[in-house]
């Protein structure tokens, strides 16, 4: 009996390995079949839940940040980013650079001398379990300094957050009143990533690719074309790019689009985005252009430059006039896909960086900064309104400024805020009915601006508003007048800021950038400017009012033409 007992055991016991070897196979495989569609960002919250203390380590030369998902390094005290550990990944960033060249910010002042804001001292911030935040400063010496860098103080900011992939960094700079007249053309962060890592860019969901490297562009490899920047692939280390044009101007976007660029590492499915959850701190306003990523594989993050505008940006700063300004915070991001997601892991790391935008938007202002030159949103204001058009030659009534683009910017002119290169500027659209509301705005002095989908002309309020801490401004109902001295006779084309409407020619086939396929992106092709000569061989185009279509007949842009070096009329 004792026997047969022992003999039931066993076979309840071999049974019970049984049940659980199927439910436990049968639970992986649900978790596999789940797990296919599960977005990077999933398993890095398994990551975060696990996540470590924000961890400090300071050295001579160095100094560790470390929250167990990133681990940054920076020099010390220069502030120059020099490492960032992700994924098993021992640096993020190009190893064979110097230090100085890897991520640092940069500005381009007085007859185009490069200064890369170097410091002299480094600074504890908050030093906590869920956060580090450091400072890299330099005040500006006029007995040492002059002439040898730029006549500014600079404050770089470091921070790290407890479970956040990522770092953050912003700066403060400032010239007090006795510092000597500067111009500061260009002032932007700059990331150098590792070059044998980084090889697919990623700007918008229609520009990307696999991009040629830095060696691709040495004259051996490549041809030069009608400006430096511009060169035609001859025998590109990847002979899929062969007869293609790099030019890192053909990866432009305009303030209101460039939110989150970068690249990603394919050996190990890792991405590395600049996310820029506001506009606040750039300049020229939302349709001001400025460059993304290029060939490197290099990522910007760009705050002031004269590109596209040129010497009528305002970027001279006078001495006797005092300026500070913060320039972010901008989130370098890292992600990583999942074996289960290895087909598709492109999209879905640049799907992630996107969620991850919306998450960084939908926390701004930050209230984890601890300068006090960053103001968190109960510091700031709120101005709201609507906006209508009066144009009594088209209709007596008046019409909702629908999706119409209004902004608060420095006190000037109407149409300014373009070439506006020192202050802040809070921008966004209106909704069908022309209401509008202008949130989390700092603290100042400001004019209220507006153009108008469809209308010529540039709206100003003539009324200087002043935002204070937690107040909220209704300007009411606003009435916008286009300029106009009677009926319109005729038009070519939509006033909409863009001419996207007009004839965009193919491109000459020896001259294609394969990224700029997309009908949206196509006016970026290079030597467009050259197909008006070839395709108006006797003579500038003829527009007959009344019987021409612009989308076919008008050339998107007024280019001078090679035959006697005439303009389109």
């Amino acid at each position: 009996m004792k026997e047969k007992v022992m003999q039931l055991n066993q076979i309840h016991s071999r049974h019970h390995v049984f049940w659980v070897f199927i439910i436990v196979h049968f639970s992986l495989l649900l978790f596999s079949a789940f797990s296919a569609d599960i977005p990077p960002r999933k398993i890095l919250n398994g990551e975060k839940k696990k996540s470590r203390k924000v961890e400090l380590h300071m050295e001579d030369n160095r100094v560790f940040i470390d929250n167990g998902l990133v681990e940054v390094t920076i020099e010390n005290p220069s502030g120059h980013l020099s490492g960032i550990t992700y994924k098993g990944m021992l640096n993020v960033l190009e190893t064979r650079n110097n230090n100085n060249n890897k991520g640092y910010w940069d500005i381009v002042w007085d007859n185009e001398a490069y200064d890369k804001l170097a410091t002299q001292h480094v600074k504890i911030i908050t030093e906590t379990e869920e956060l580090v935040e450091l400072s890299f400063t330099k005040m500006w010496d006029i007995t040492k300094d002059h002439g040898n860098s730029v006549p500014l103080n600079v404050d770089k900011r470091y921070i790290v957050r407890r479970g956040v992939p990522g770092l953050y960094m912003y700066g403060i700079l400032e010239r007090q009143e006795d510092f000597p007249d500067a111009h500061m053309y260009q002032i932007r962060i700059a990331f150098k990533l590792n070059e044998n890592k980084f090889h697919f860019m990623a700007i918008s969901d229609t520009k990307q690719r696999i991009m040629p490297s830095q060696e691709d562009r040495d004259e051996s490899r490549s041809q030069v074309l009608a400006f430096k920047e511009a060169v035609l692939l001859t025998n590109p280390t990847n002979p899929q790019l062969k007869g293609e044009v790099d030019d890192k101007y053909q990866y432009s976007s305009e303030n209101k689009d460039n939110k989150v660029h970068g690249w990603i590492s394919d050996d190990d499915a890792v991405g590395f985005w600049v996310i820029t959850p506001s506009n606040e701190f750039r300049t020229g306003g939302p349709h001001k252009q400025d460059l993304t990523s290029h060939v490197g594989p290099t990522a910007l993050s760009m705050f002031v430059s004269t590109h596209y505008t040129g010497t009528e940006m305002d970027v001279l700063y006078k001495k006797g006039e005092t300026w500070k300004k913060v320039l972010g915070p901008v989130f370098m991001y890292l992600n990583s896909a999942s074996w289960d997601e290895a087909r598709h892991y492109r999209n879905a790391l640049w799907n992630d960086a996107n969620r991850q935008l919306r998450e960084e938007i939908q926390s701004w202002p930050y209230n984890f900064t601890a300068s006090e030159d960053f103001p968190h949103a109960q510091q700031r204001g709120e101005v709201n309104g609507q906006l209508l058009v009066r144009d009594q030659s088209l209709d007596k009534q008046l019409m909702q400024a629908k999706s119409a683009f209004v902004g608060l910017a420095a006190p000037g002119y109407a149409g300014s805020w373009q070439t506006e290169g020192k202050g802040y500027q809070f921008w966004t659209q209106t909704g069908n009915t022309g209401r509008f509301t202008i949130k989390n705005v700092r603290p100042g002095e400001y004019n209220f601006y507006a153009w108008v989908y469809g209308f010529i002309g540039n709206y100003k309020l003539n009324l200087k508003i002043t935002i204070q801490p937690g107040n909220k401004i209704n300007l009411g109902t606003l009435i916008y007048d286009p300029p106009r001295n009677g009926p319109t006779l005729w038009e070519i084309g939509i006033p909409d800021r863009t001419a996207a409407e007009f004839f965009i020619p193919e491109p000459n086939p020896t001259f294609v950038n394969s990224i700029l396929n997309h009908d949206a992106d196509e006016f970026r092709q290079y030597g467009l400017w050259d197909r008006y000569s070839d395709i108006y061989r006797d003579g500038d185009l003829v527009f007959t009012v009344g019987v021409s279509n612009y989308s076919k007949d008008w050339f998107f842009a007024h280019v001078p033409s090679s035959k006697g070096n005439h303009m389109a009329d």
